[in-house]
């Protein structure tokens, strides 16, 4: 990949200012197709086991409730900051897709420090998953085929 400092035309905000020379460098991102779907229970599990070794008590994941965050080392900067930790990659997912107790794997990011490291969209997600003992591989299914939405469940909530 080559990059190339473009500059940038016209009237500029007052609220921005513009560095000489620097490039912004955007993630390489993977929409997982066909998305992977995860039972409530294996994702509950990803995030124990990486709050278990969360950055702050010198592991190299940071978790939230859409996905894991995968860094080089355990954060060392004041006050908690990250420091010289460097951010390789995330796995994003929603919850309750395609159904109910059940989450979809949406986006698997890796950073251009992710990639200085060798990692890959792949390796991430491979990683991430392997936190609970989990495969990234082809056959990695939780279920046959997804349980359907039922399209009359709200209107048998509310007695129309």
């Amino acid at each position: 990949m080559t990059l190339h400092v473009v500059p940038l035309g016209g009237p500029v905000h007052p609220a921005v200012r513009l560095k000489e020379g620097v490039i912004a460098i955007p993630a390489l991102a993977s929409h997982v197709r066909p998305a992977l779907v995860l039972a409530e229970r294996e994702t509950r599990e990803v995030l124990a086991a990486a709050a278990r070794q969360d950055v702050g008590v010198g592991g190299r994941f940071s978790a939230g409730p859409a996905g894991v965050q995968l860094w080089d080392g355990p954060f060392d900067g004041p006050n908690g900051t990250h420091g010289s930790a460097e951010h390789l990659g995330s796995v994003d997912w929603s919850y309750d897709t395609p159904a109910k107790h059940y989450s979809t794997i949406y986006r698997v990011m890796v950073t251009q420090a992710g990639v200085d490291a060798g990692e890959t969209t792949l390796s991430v997600l491979a990683v991430v998953l392997q936190l609970a003992g989990l495969s990234a591989d082809g056959t990695r299914i939780t279920m046959a085929a997804p349980p359907a939405r039922d399209p009359f469940r709200r209107l048998a909530s509310t007695g129309s």
